[in-house]
């Protein structure tokens, strides 16, 4: 019986010892919506530091976690450049950041980003998540993942976060746009119908 009870209590603490170890790991699990997201400082592909108050007049912002060399991202780059032409003047710029560890990933280096940003014609800022602070305070784990944010009080306001639609192979077949009714919503002033949904895309490359 003593010989359960030990057993039991190691395999309970062995689970905790677990659990604690994941926690560390994982941090800080992101924004939630109606969180306010900080200010950053970051480089773009044009040598400029870029963060939110470069934008005196915006009413919110579309930050796109993405990269270069990403099947999924590359496929919504049209997208994302479409986005930005529809809403940057109504006050909500897309502002790009690619939060992979170039090291682990060559292809998602500052100098490839330049090449791709060129490429690809970028209309907004393409930043690179140097050191991978960034990305861990908003949460986000795939590339793309979006967060919407509106201005209130001075403050970045998360509204909005996961995929920019609900296909991401063929824009063809999208019925759902969520970050452009999102920001059409915010726009009107009127409730978000979808807040949040599941981010489709590639893990977020790390050293491990």
């Amino acid at each position: 019986m003593k010989l359960k009870f030990l057993t039991l209590a190691l395999l309970i603490g062995f689970g905790f010892w677990n659990f604690t170890k994941f926690s560390e790991n994982t941090g800080n699990h992101g924004y939630e919506i109606g969180d306010e997201a900080t200010d950053f400082n970051l480089k773009d592909t044009n040598g400029r530091m870029i963060s939110f108050s470069n934008y005196k007049y915006a009413k919110g912002f579309i930050v796109i976690f993405t990269c270069n060399h990403c099947p999924y991202a590359k496929k919504y780059e049209d997208r994302i450049i479409a986005l930005d032409e529809m809403f940057k003047m109504q006050g909500y710029p897309v502002i790009a950041i690619n939060p992979n560890d170039p090291e682990v990933q060559p292809e998602d280096s500052m100098e490839k980003m330049k090449i791709r940003a060129k490429e690809k014609g970028f209309t907004f800022p393409y930043l690179l998540d140097e050191g991978q602070k960034i990305y861990p305070q908003y949460g986000a784990t795939k590339t793309p993942h979006v967060f919407v944010l509106q201005k209130e009080n001075e403050k970045n306001i998360v509204k909005y976060i996961g995929t920019i639609d609900n296909n991401y192979d063929n824009p063809n077949d999208v019925s759902e746009r969520y970050v452009e009714d999102a920001v059409n919503a915010l726009l009107k002033g009127e409730e978000i119908k979808i807040t949040k949904t599941v981010a489709i895309g590639c893990s977020i490359k790390t050293k491990k």
